[in-house]
């Protein structure tokens, strides 16, 4: 499993501190989504637009964050 993956993983069981480590040492696109998606979960919405700005994508707030996980899922699986 990818370390982005495994992110994920913990992004779903909403271990945000984990997955925060886990993102923050990889600078790629997808890794700055999921940080967007820690910041949600932990409830910085100021820092999780930040995230999503730089991953270029619609921040769509925390009530779509099952949805953002979700997709985030399918994007490491492919």
């Amino acid at each position: 499993m990818s370390r982005l993956a495994r992110a994920v993983e913990l992004l779903e069981a909403g271990d945000w501190q984990q997955a925060h480590e886990i993102v923050q040492a990889d600078d790629s696109a997808l890794a700055a989504w999921l940080h967007g998606i820690v910041h949600t979960l932990e409830g910085d919405l100021g820092n999780a637009r930040y995230w999503y700005r730089k991953a270029n994508r619609v921040f769509r707030g925390p009530q779509a964050l099952q949805d953002e996980i979700a997709a985030a899922r399918r994007e490491v699986e492919a």
